[in-house]
């Protein structure tokens, strides 16, 4: 039998699949589905900056709300927010630790390095094994530089790694200028690890309704090229671990992902839509591969196909089609 076992952010996973902050992640129940049906850790469901700082102003007293909210973080106050949403996310921390034997990453979607990333080294004394920071930067605001962008990101990691001696990972989006170099200078800061890629909501208009509204919520496989790309340009080129999230629906993308180099996958589209079940017939996929291709541990193949040791490493950079548009069509 293959060895699935991986190590990510220092943490000792019995196989790559971990299931993504998502919904399916928000409750001891699903915790427990997913250990049982061989998930290798799980990432809880995102609290969000501004949800902490709300909280944490209304407990101080102070009532006052910062300028910079999104609208998609209104929209969950006005229908899921409660009075005590931080006490129950540290609840299911320590809940969780009790049932369960695989690492469990806390995750905080933010977007500034401001008033509460204390708050982390809270998650850190509930148990979590690590933490994950989703930062969401859209390159929207035509006041900031691409560089005062950037080192939101770097403050951030900056600010919570004075306070926590968990492991830190960071989940980015592929919105760069330089996207190479940027990956790589966070890679040779305190993070632990750097989660390729986040994903945002698309947007789309209904012409009968004249309404702005989102779609594709979740992902398809033909999403997968993104971050394959990148964790295959990236390997051996930062200093920290990579995890490949998005457009990975089975086993066949799993095994893409661990030789263009990524030591773990993130997951949640395929939970919602095949079940959580999914994940047997995806190591299923894995260890079958490996036993026919002789592979006795994913450090066997990891690596083997990134841009740094492919035979055709332009592969991974070449943007255009014209091998395909020269005349003899597809």
């Amino acid at each position: 039998m293959a060895d699935l076992s991986t190590s990510y952010l220092g943490l000792k996973l019995r196989n790559p699949i971990i299931a993504a902050s998502s919904g399916l992640t928000n409750s001891v129940d699903d915790i427990k589905e997913f250990e049982q049906n061989g998930a290798g850790a799980v990432v809880l469901k995102s609290i969000f900056e501004e949800e902490i700082r709300r909280e944490l102003e209304k407990n101080l007293g102070d009532m006052q709300m910062d300028t910079f909210t999104y609208p998609e973080t209104m929209d969950y106050y006005d229908n899921y927010a409660e009075d005590d949403t931080l006490t129950n996310y540290l609840r299911l921390i320590r809940e969780a630790k009790q049932v369960v034997n695989i690492p469990i990453i806390a995750s905080i979607n933010c977007v500034t390095a401001d008033k509460w990333p204390y708050y982390a080294e809270t998650l850190q004394d509930a148990g979590a094994d690590a933490l994950e920071l989703n930062v969401f930067v859209m390159p929207s605001d035509f006041e900031k530089t691409s560089d005062e962008n950037e080192k939101v990101y770097f403050d951030i990691v900056k600010e919570v790694k004075k306070l926590v001696k968990i492991p830190v990972s960071l989940k980015i989006s592929y919105y760069s200028s330089s996207l190479g170099s940027f990956i790589q200078k966070l890679s040779k800061t305190e993070v632990d690890g750097l989660v390729l890629f986040n994903r945002f909501y698309s947007p789309d208009i209904d012409i009968n309704k004249l309404d702005l509204l989102s779609t594709n919520v979740t992902s398809t496989p033909l999403e997968l090229p993104i971050s394959l790309r990148w964790i295959g340009i990236m390997y051996n080129r930062v200093e920290c671990d990579l995890a490949a999230s998005t457009g990975i629906h089975d086993g066949t993308a799993i095994v893409k992902q661990v030789l263009a180099g990524a030591n773990v996958v993130q997951i949640a589209s395929a939970f919602y839509k095949n079940g959580k079940g999914i994940i047997k017939d995806m190591l299923n996929d894995l260890s079958t591969w490996m036993d026919s291709k002789g592979f006795k541990s994913l450090a066997d193949f990891r690596g083997k196909m990134s841009n740094e040791k492919a035979k055709n490493p332009a592969a991974y950079e070449r943007m255009q089609f014209m091998k395909y548009f020269s005349g003899k069509g597809l």
